[in-house]
């Protein structure tokens, strides 16, 4: 659906976010792909190790459509153990010194709630950061984030990393608890001088299966915020689990749910399976 007039300008200027000293218009959705440097992220096929094999499917992504790469060394699925700063410095380092080398031109996004991973990150080429905790588990990696002039993707979630799976809402006041959370924290971020800021719903974490379907319908409601919105339901629990199926089986589920969230406003789309996602933008735009 189109807008006009001022309307239009104001929803542009929202949606216009600094990176690697260019600005990007996320009016038009893009696809971000999800690159797992670990060896036990939930879905296998994003698990990647060797180099060479890594950099094929970095150049398969970038073919298919890739905008963005969000590469993380720790697996955040439930049940995950917590590995140590040094264990994830060595799955991710190497792995964006690598790419950032191939494909100089790639937005790399490092997908971490540790300063110290960021911040060695950006140096490597990294250029945007992705952390599922709201700075909850390290508030200096948003020091990071103003000190490079890197955007930051502000997820919602709730409890300790041991505890972000089962630390869910109240039905009551989930969506309005949700809100409280990104309307706080977008301030202390403007406060702070950081305003490239992406938000991300955060499905599958402190949230039960209904509240993620929940969310997916008041997806509209936080353009409000004025913020991109960055979806991330690929092959997710809250979708095997309610077609009984595995994570696997679960592609046309995810196409199902994504198109549903550009629909609703998604300004990228974090996914495993990056030509379908990318079919998705190009037949509603």
């Amino acid at each position: 659906m189109g807008i006009s007039g001022v309307e239009d300008t104001k929803f542009r200027k929202n949606k216009l976010i600094r990176i690697k000293d260019h600005l990007i218009d996320f009016s038009t959705p893009k696809v971000m792909g999800i690159v797992n440097a670990t060896p036990d992220s939930f879905f296998e096929q994003s698990r990647m190790n060797a180099d060479k094999h890594l950099l094929k499917h970095i150049e398969q992504m970038i073919v298919d459509g890739a905008d963005i790469i969000d590469i993380g060394g720790v697996s955040t699925r439930p049940g995950a153990n917590l590995v140590s700063i040094e264990e994830e410095r060595m799955r991710v380092i190497p792995a964006i010194q690598s790419i950032s080398k191939a494909f100089p031109e790639l937005i790399i996004s490092i997908d971490t709630f540790r300063s110290e991973v960021a911040d060695e990150a950006i140096n490597c080429g990294a250029s945007l950061i992705n952390d599922i905790s709201g700075w909850q588990f390290d508030e200096r990696i948003i020091d990071v984030a103003k000190s490079y002039h890197v955007p930051y993707i502000l997820m919602h979630c709730a409890g300790t990393f041991e505890t972000m799976h089962q630390s869910t809402l109240d039905d009551s006041y989930f969506f309005r608890d949700i809100m409280l959370y990104f309307s706080n924290k977008l301030s202390q971020l403007a406060e702070r001088g950081i305003g490239d800021v992406f938000i991300d719903p955060g499905f599958g974490f402190s949230k039960t299966l209904e509240q993620n379907f929940a969310l997916l319908d008041f997806l509209p409601e936080f353009a409000v915020l004025e913020r991109p919105i960055l979806v991330g339901l690929s092959r997710k629990s809250m979708i095997y689990k309610r077609l009984q199926t595995t994570a696997d089986a679960a592609l046309n589920g995810t196409t199902i749910l994504n198109t549903k969230a550009i629909l609703s406003g998604a300004s990228i789309l974090r996914v495993h399976d990056v030509k379908e996602a990318k079919e998705i933008i190009r037949l509603l735009n």
